[in-house]
């Protein structure tokens, strides 16, 4: 067991602790980036949005906004310092000349008000010359647009094994993207202090690169700029990329004026302005043995890229590593694309690309199962990894046992065979109704596509009272990292959860910090934190020895107390921490930690850009109305592998929320865009929470049960835990393959089983009115069934 992994007597990690910041929430009390702004005199920033999908810019008049009582300057190309891009391919204009979609921002208003640059933005006026755009996936693919480089997964003869294959089936899987709908839209606030820095405030997932946007926007170094991050009502990879240059506009707004600048998009600003999750667009061709072995594989993914590449290729990169799930493919080839749309520009999303990879296997599997002839729950079980296989790119699938024990255990504790069993009487008793129970596995990577990004610093302050302070690199945006990390240094420092505070995150703090995202934020974190106590420790724990008169090496920290091994006396932690200030030992220090074992030939395609895969499994039992396509969960059992917790409430919660919010992208959330060839097109029709469905209360499973595997350590990993975030967010597949088998139920057994994404009630329902139209009288009359929709695609 390694050092980082192992964990000492009485840990404080491991311990069921409330979320560090609970009461701040429930009483409102825990402040955000527009708590602060409002408190001020800043000025308020406001856009003027494009009403084109794409178009010239030719002109631009701004006269009578400066008349509007309150507005005090509008903000164009012309007053930015230094380079008027936001982004990191140099392919986001901050104002741009050429409007790449709808809503697109082309220049900003600031007034002393938010109404007051809200009637100013309404009168600037500005020529747009419309040019041809590209609204769908399917648009791109036929005008063969597409941005950035293409990746080729490979292993193997792929054609030879389709053509040697007895059943072979090919097909297209379609789906939409996910707006991430955080509860605090996108917020800055820029200042200057006293001594000249500028000082920004802002909702962002990756405080360094923020800072390095706004600082090359404003022709400044980055030691001229300080971003801090206190916490985000909610991020999901939202806030990872699109911060940044709304950041740089209220950073040029307070260089500009000499006052603080508040920017801060309203809830529709936010959704026609900010990326979402990529859609795919997938045409495949699978081949199977008698048995129902995966043979072979043919695939090319095209994802939807939006106006401008931000994550694109790093979402495409993990969908290719993920389109394996959990499955041995032994012969293997698949072609990734990004598609340049004139939509906004799509970014990371919880799961990162992973779970498009995951879509098409499971699509796969749902599809096909029929016609083999086989059990979906046992064909996906007949396909797992076993000990000694490797992924199509070469890594080799460590703990491949524990997808199996896993699927052993949801099963038994969701008692699969006997509700299957009564499953089928109900449906034979209920011909207007219709029950399915479907299990689904997930084998996830933990770690970032670019290695470089697999490192954190920390920075621990003992105080002489023994109390402790911490920062990290990490941002909290509701998953419980500053809890963990506070757990963490507790249990490396030896003392109550009580004793320690946690700072919140600043660039000049910590710098060269990486993103909270890719779900390593407790991994990179926690072993800066650790490492950062410990050098303090081990310098305690000489100034220990001294006051007990034995060796440092025999000096135990523990819940505040510090002893010695084969003694009965002991020293408070306190006493310490005085004394080895009286002794000019220093009591703090700067942490860092850099995930050891990756190698990723990007050219290639092949290597270990996984540190190790966390691996869960969910059952979800479904009823579904054969009037209207309405459906309701029943029942949700997970297991999920979180190796040695860090935090046992933090971590359930994180599995309930991933599978909450996965179900929602599969089964109600339908982005929409106009594709007529009228004045809107281009335009996001679903543009609030009236017109975008996310799961609420009366969508929450009726009954919801989540184990922590156990047996389940990761050496290497601190205190031998396990990334958390956005594998869970993937056991949703189960409730989508759960609406697929009960749609078919209404049919006869054996058919292919197909259902548009996502599985709203209404594609429920034109679904399983296709299946009756095989046979089965309904209640509508199945005939005239449409095909199922392609929403969103």
């Amino acid at each position: 067991m390694s050092a980082l992994s192992e964990r000492p007597e009485n840990p404080v990690v491991g311990v069921p602790e409330p979320h560090e910041s609970a009461v701040g929430h429930v009483t409102g009390t825990a402040l955000y980036t527009d708590d602060i702004a409002a408190r001020g005199d800043a000025l308020s920033a406001w856009p003027v949005q494009a009403p084109h999908a794409h178009a010239l810019i030719t002109g631009m008049r701004f006269e009578k906004a400066l008349q509007v009582p309150g507005v005090v300057r509008v903000l164009t190309a012309d007053d930015v310092p230094g380079i008027n891009d936001a982004g990191v391919k140099n392919d986001e204009p901050l104002f741009p000349t050429e409007v790449m979609y709808y809503g697109h921002p082309v220049c900003w208003v600031l007034g002393e008000s938010q109404e007051a640059a809200r009637l100013g933005a309404a009168v600037v006026e500005v020529d747009y010359d419309p040019r041809p755009s590209l609204v769908t996936v399917r648009d791109a693919i036929e005008a063969e647009s597409f941005q950035g480089p293409q990746r080729l997964t490979r292993r193997g003869d792929a054609d030879a094994a389709l053509a040697s294959a007895p059943h072979v089936f090919e097909g297209v899987t379609e789906f939409s993207g996910q707006e991430h709908f955080y509860l605090e839209t996108m917020a800055s606030l820029a200042y200057y202090d006293e001594g000249g820095t500028l000082y920004v405030q802002a909702g962002t997932q990756h405080p360094s690169e923020t800072q390095e946007i706004v600082a090359h926007v404003l022709g400044l170094s980055n030691n001229e700029v300080a971003v801090q991050c206190i916490r985000m009502g909610g991020g999901f990879g939202g806030k990872e990329m699109q911060p940044h240059g709304l950041a740089a506009i209220a950073a040029i707004g307070t260089k500009l004026t000499g006052r603080p600048v508040r920017l801060r998009l309203n809830r529709t600003q936010d959704m026609t302005i900010t990326g979402k999750r990529h859609g795919f667009h997938v045409s495949w061709s699978v081949g199977f043995s008698d048995e129902g072995k995966i043979l072979g594989l043919k695939a090319t993914l095209t994802a939807d890229g939006g106006w401008s590449l931000d994550l694109s290729e790093a979402v495409l990169g993990r969908a290719l590593c993920h389109l394996d799930n959990a499955y041995w493919i032994p012969d293997i080839e698949a072609l990734g694309r990004i598609s340049k749309t004139n939509k906004t520009s799509q970014t990371a999303f919880r799961g990162f690309g992973g779970p498009q990879g995951v879509f098409v296997i499971e699509d796969i599997m749902g599809r096909c199962a029929p016609e083999l002839g086989i059990d979906p729950a046992e064909l996906r079980r007949h396909n797992f990894y076993v000990a000694g296989q490797d992924t199509p790119y070469g890594q080799p699938v460590r703990h491949a046992e524990r997808m199996h024990e896993i699927w052993d255990q949801v099963l038994e504790n969701a008692n699969f065979t006997e509700r299957s069993t009564e499953i089928a009487a109900f449906n034979a008793a209920h011909p207007h109704a219709k029950r399915a129970l479907a299990v689904t596995p997930i084998k996830f990577g933990i770690s970032f596509n670019v290695a470089a990004f697999n490192q954190a610093g920390a920075l621990v302050l003992v105080y002489k009272d023994g109390s402790v302070l911490i920062n990290h690199g990490g941002t909290e945006m509701g998953q419980g990292l500053h809890t963990k990390m506070i757990q963490v240094a507790a249990t490396a420092l030896g003392v109550p959860r009580s004793a320690v505070r946690l700072a919140p995150t600043r660039t000049d703090k910590v710098p060269n910090t990486s993103a909270t995202a890719a779900s390593t934020g407790a991994d990179l974190n926690g072993g800066a934190v650790k490492n950062a106590c410990e050098q303090i420790r081990d310098r305690m724990a000489g100034v220990a020895a001294t006051m007990l008169r034995t060796s440092p090496s025999d000096v135990r920290f523990s819940h505040g107390e510090v002893t010695a091994l084969g003694q009965h006396d002991s020293v408070t932690f306190n006493d310490v921490a005085k004394e080895a200030y009286l002794q000019r030992v220093q009591l703090s220090a700067s942490g860092y930690y850099r995930t050891e074992g990756l190698h990723w030939d990007s050219e290639a395609w092949f290597g270990s850009p996984f540190k190790y895969f966390a691996y869960g499994a969910a059952a979800t039992e479904v009823e579904v109305d054969g009037f209207t396509g309405a459906y309701r969960i029943r029942r949700v059992d997970i297991v999920h592998d979180v190796g040695d917790s860090l935090s046992p409430i933090i971590d359930i919660g994180q599995v309930e929320g991933g599978f909450v919010q996965g179900m929602g992208w599969l089964t109600l959330e339908d982005l929409r865009w106009d594709s007529s060839d009228g004045p809107g097109r281009g335009r996001l029709l679903t543009q609030a929470a009236s017109t975008y469905k996310l799961p609420s209360f009366s969508e929450m499973p009726e009954e919801f049960n989540v184990t922590l595997y156990d047996r389940a350590h990761e050496d290497g990993v601190v205190y031998g835990s396990k990334a958390v975030g956005e594998p869970p967010l993937m056991l949703a597949f189960s409730a989508r393959e759960a609406l697929r088998q009960a749609a078919a139920s209404f049919g006869p057994a054996g058919a292919t089983r197909e259902l548009a994404s996502p599985a709203t009630p209404e594609n429920v329902f034109w679904a399983l009115q296709q299946a009756a139209a095989r046979g089965v009288d309904m209640p509508n009359d199945a005939a005239t069934a449409p095909e199922p929709s392609l929403a969103g695609s």
